[in-house]
Parts: C-alpha cells; sequence; structure tokens
C-alpha cells in the first residue's frame, strides 16, 4: 500500500468518528446550550443543520489557511512530508487510543476569544448562536484539533487542507447530532468513563490497522505478501 494513500479525506474522516467521542463530552454540552425548548419557536433541526453547516465553514476556512501555509515549507522538503504523513496520523490515533490529547497544550488566548463570544450572543435569537458558534469553532481551546490542523498543512496545497478538514468535520457530526437530539438520554446512557473506554479501543484499532497496511514502507513485507494483502 502506498503511503500516499493514507493521507486521504477518507482517513480523516475516520479520524474525526474517532474524536467525535471526545467532542460527545467536551463540545456536546457546549453543542447544545443553544438547543431549542419547547417554549422556543425555532425547529431543533434547522437551529442543529445551521450549527454543523457553520462549524464546516469554519473548518473549510481553517483548511485552507493551513494548507496555503504548508506549501512553501512542504516544497523545501521535497517528498519527505508525503513518507511522514501516514506515520504522524498514526502517532494520532496512538495519541487518542493512550488518551494523551488531553495533555496536549491549550493555547489560553482562544478560550478567552469563546467566553468574549459567548458573553456577546447572550439574548441573541438560537439560529444567530448557532451560526456564530459553529463558525467560531475553530478558536476552541482543543489539543486534537491542533493536531489535524497541523495534518492539514502537510496536506500540500488549500485545496487539500479543505478537503481534509472538511472530511474530519463531517466525521464528528453523526455523534454530536444525536448528541444535541437526545442530549438527556445520551448523557444518563453513556458514562465519560464509558466514552473515553470506546474512544481509546477504536482509536488504537485504528492505529494498527494502519500501520499494518503501511509495514512495507518499513521493510517488514515482501512483495509476494504485500500482492497478496494489499490487492
Amino acid at each position: 500500500m502506498e503511503l500516499a494513500s493514507i493521507n486521504t479525506p477518507a482517513a480523516a474522516f475516520v479520524a474525526g468518528l474517532v474524536t467525535s467521542l471526545h467532542c460527545a463530552g467536551m463540545c456536546g454540552p457546549l453543542a447544545c446550550m443553544f438547543t431549542p425548548t419547547r417554549d422556543d419557536e425555532a425547529d431543533p433541526q434547522t437551529v442543529a443543520t445551521v450549527y454543523h453547516l457553520a462549524r464546516m465553514g469554519g473548518y473549510a476556512v481553517l483548511g485552507a489557511i493551513a494548507g496555503a501555509a504548508g506549501q512553501a515549507p512542504l516544497a523545501l522538503l521535497g517528498g519527505l512530508p508525503s513518507q511522514v504523513f501516514p506515520w504522524v496520523l498514526v502517532a494520532f490515533f496512538f495519541m487518542v487510543g493512550f488518551r494523551l490529547e488531553k495533555h496536549l497544550p491549550r493555547l489560553a488566548f482562544l478560550a478567552r476569544m469563546q467566553e468574549r463570544l459567548q458573553a456577546m450572543l447572550r439574548g441573541r435569537s438560537r439560529l444567530r448562536v448557532a451560526a456564530a458558534m459553529g463558525a467560531a469553532t475553530p478558536i476552541l481551546p482543543c489539543g486534537p484539533l491542533y493536531f489535524l490542523v497541523m495534518l492539514a498543512a502537510l496536506s500540500g496545497s488549500a485545496l487539500r487542507g479543505i478537503e481534509f478538514m472538511l472530511a474530519f468535520g463531517l466525521g464528528t457530526v453523526p455523534l454530536l447530532w444525536l448528541v444535541q437530539s437526545n442530549y438527556g438520554l445520551v448523557r444518563a446512557r453513556l458514562s465519560s468513563l464509558w466514552l473515553a473506554r470506546f474512544q481509546s479501543g477504536l482509536a488504537l484499532v485504528v492505529a494498527v490497522v494502519i500501520t499494518w497496511r503501511l509495514r512495507s514502507s518499513l521493510g517488514f513485507a515482501g512483495p509476494a505478501v504485500d500482492s497478496f494483502c494489499c490487492h
């Protein structure tokens, strides 16, 4: 299997699925703050849709900036990034698997920006709050998100950075939408410990699978084995 084949939106989507378990615990309460109650006129599904569309827009902008900023350094490094990228992705999954992402440094000024934004949005309509908070998702003080932005910078172009971050964002949508729609039920049925354990197990499985597919780059498999396993 070619190293470059790991550097795809599909891999970013899987990263989003795995990370969404972290998002459900960390961002779920935030995403549910503006979910309409029975007394509100706004439709809950419309509000959730606006939030996620705005969030995808924020990720796209972040991916474009990261991909464009990484072009010049990547050009100087030649083909090295395409060889390194898959292993950085493996490192990400192992990091999540062993729950090390919570030790990643968080940028304090982003947390302050988020707090100021929330204060500015008090009293606004649910749709406006959903749109603003979705678009501002990139400023959340989130270690895994920073790591994915670094991977987007290794993508080689602004367009590929957008593809990578959009795929990652889409991977986080299903579980977050479930939490928004059934927040009380999810919190009652799924404890934070259960979510953390499931996330760790899933991340480790993905890390091992990708490592196995990349084993030929380490010289562990001959042509016959690669032909049998990868075609």
